[in-house]
């Protein structure tokens, strides 16, 4: 027993060796320190919320009063990059212009009612497919919270009645063409409400794009970069085209 206690004192005495130690790895210690903290908050978080917080996170949000909602209602669910828009049918329904990719391969409206994902969504607005829908409150929200007819007080035109809002938007169900700046959410639920397809997102869109191309260091930094490009990947018509031409418009835009 002795020995073997004096052989693993030896091993760990020769593992610290001046020379072992100036060969660790400085940026695998920060890596393994880092691990070591999020662990640290992970269990720290699971032991703070019970053994059931994990089942209660995956469950949809279902908190919604639908009481406090009418039939024509406009609805708007603030996200990270933009407003997502829909008209309440009353129910638990609201219809919404939704880009998908799906209904271009298939007609099977099981699948295609399920709710739209991520990759079904940025395929759609490639491809300036979309589809308007009928969903729950809750998939419509997504958890977010929800503004009632917060436009009423931006729009010049007054309101429709409610029950012509919600037959315009049902009479529009199904399949459409999107387009980003010209046909979205937006567009669908100013025409229900309003009678007049508009969008204020892509207005404020577009004059930021005009402030930008109107700002003359836009034309500075498009010399600057094509330069670089042209240090970087040598003298070829592929960089020396654009640096000539993508500062050329820019001056003239502005």
């Amino acid at each position: 027993m002795q020995g073997w206690v004096a052989a693993s004192r030896s091993r760990r005495k020769a593992g610290k060796s001046p020379q072992a130690c100036s060969m660790k790895n400085p940026m695998y210690e920060v890596a393994s320190l880092l691990l070591e903290k999020l662990l640290l908050l992970a269990n720290l978080k699971l032991c703070s919320e019970g053994p059931g917080a994990a089942e209660e996170e995956e469950k949809p949000a279902s908190y919604y009063d639908t009481t406090y909602f009418k039939r024509g209602d406009l609805l708007e669910v603030p996200r990270t990059l933009f407003v997502h828009f829909g008209i309440y049918l009353g129910d638990n329904r609201v219809a919404h212009l939704m880009p998908d990719i799906l209904p271009a391969f298939t007609d099977d409206q099981r699948q295609i009612q399920q709710v739209v994902t991520n990759k079904r969504l940025i395929l759609g607005v490639l491809a300036r497919t979309a589809r308007i829908r009928v969903d729950t409150l809750e998939d419509f929200a997504y958890g977010g919270s929800i503004l009632v007819n917060h436009m009423d007080q931006a729009f010049p035109s007054q309101a429709l009645r409610d029950e012509e809002v919600a037959r315009r938007a049902e009479k529009l169900v199904g399949a459409t063409a999107y387009s980003l700046l010209w046909n979205n959410c937006e567009h669908f639920v100013t025409y229900c409400r309003y009678g007049s397809a508009v969008s204020f997102q892509t207005d404020k869109f577009c004059e930021t794009v005009k402030m930008i191309i109107r700002d003359q260091r836009s034309v500075l930094a498009s010399v600057l970069l094509g330069l670089a490009s042209i240090v970087c990947l040598g003298l070829a018509p592929s960089t020396t085209l654009p640096t000539i031409i993508i500062p050329f418009f820019l001056w003239m835009a502005g």
